[in-house]
């Protein structure tokens, strides 16, 4: 369960305080981890000794000790050196093997709980009689942030940040569910708004580095009361993460409370969209407009349809913008200084947008 990479470490850190070597053997014989290349000891002293009834002998000038695991021998601990405080040391080498397992066990225990919490996995007493055992707190105020990086960009390395970053806040959570996302489970305080969900979120970024060509995104849902109302959460994020692909391309920070209409149409069949977008234009789309065009009325909607300021961002006289939608009216039938048919021209572009990524995701 525990890394090799994590045990050298703790042996290693044992030498240094108490100046012994140390080796860690499975229950076969063989060597997992070592502060000197080769131990004094045979396979077949550690087979016998893994057999036998002892949880500790000496076997020429080596101490042996027996680490379990939930009464379950895991690992034989060699401990070798010249004091006289080697049976001591190494049984205190032993035990700190042995919270090291309960510890990694606990934490592994916890991630599988999350990961099916998540995943809606569990039934309602389950969650509240596993959340007991496992000292998680049922009526905390939680958030559940995704995190998405591109293949390319150090995964591994993003998670163990974030890991360092909620170390010790024994109400985050932290966990892995593909290559490329990351899904943190925040509790929050009961007086946090989402201006604090918002301000973490932009914390985690700043940690791993902001991605300069905007492929790294983390989204979240909205703040829940309850344990079992987490997965909720998720799937608000996932959907989150989705939608702002589609339509907030330039955002790296999405909240599913600020998805407007755009959490609508991602939820409208593909047959229903086409249905739509042929009724208002025909046997054309919005997408096959210039791009002079597209500029223009997308710079018209930002600027809340305001024909003077829409014609000095564009540097273009106001006669000219006015030629520019008389000539989109003719072609469409919409007249987007009239508020309905700027809603309806809106809709369809983000319909549009919408119809595209799922085509996308059907190769």
């Amino acid at each position: 369960m525990i890394s090799n990479q994590i045990l050298q470490s703790t042996i290693d850190g044992l030498k240094s305080i108490t100046k012994m070597d140390f080796g860690i053997f499975d229950v076969e014989g063989k060597m997992l981890v070592s502060t000197v290349p080769d131990m004094d000891a045979s396979k077949n002293d550690l087979l016998n000794f893994a057999q036998s009834q002892a949880d500790s002998q000496t076997i020429r000038g080596v101490q042996f000790f027996k680490v379990y695991d939930e009464h379950q021998l895991e690992y034989v601990l060699l401990a070798q050196g010249e004091g006289d405080d080697n049976l001591l040391v190494g049984k205190m080498a032993t035990f700190q093997l042995q919270s090291l397992l309960t510890a990694y066990k606990e934490r592994f225990d916890k991630d599988n709980f999350i990961k099916n919490l998540l995943l809606d996995n569990l039934l309602l007493v389950d969650i509240y009689n596993r959340a007991k055992k496992l000292h998680i707190v049922p009526d905390a105020h939680r958030v559940v942030y995704i995190l998405e990086t591109s293949p390319e960009r150090d995964h591994q390395g993003y998670l163990e940040n974030i890991k360092n970053m909620i170390a010790g806040k024994t109400g985050d959570f932290i966990t892995a569910i593909d290559e490329k996302s990351i899904i943190i489970v925040k509790e929050l305080a009961p007086d946090d708004t989402y201006e604090a969900a918002e301000k973490f979120a932009n914390y985690v970024l700043d940690i791993i580095g902001r991605d300069p060509e905007g492929r790294t995104h983390i989204a979240y849902g909205t703040i829940v009361k309850e344990l079992k109302e987490v997965s909720r959460s998720y799937k608000e994020a996932r959907m989150a993460l989705d939608v702002g692909k589609i339509f907030f391309d330039g955002r790296d920070v999405i909240a599913y409370s600020s998805l407007g209409i755009g959490r609508l149409i991602y939820q409208l069949p593909i047959p229903l969209c086409k249905m739509f977008i042929k009724e208002i234009f025909s046997n054309k789309s919005p997408d096959d407009f210039d791009e002079e065009t597209l500029t223009t009325i997308n710079k018209f909607f930002e600027n809340n349809l305001n024909v003077s300021e829409t014609s000095r961002q564009l540097y273009i006289h106001r006669n000219t913008l006015v030629y520019r939608l008389d000539k989109l009216q003719k072609s469409t039938g919409l007249d987007l200084r009239v508020f309905e048919d700027a809603i309806t021209f809106k809709i369809a572009l983000m319909v549009v947008k919408y119809m595209k990524y799922m085509e996308t995701l059907d190769y």
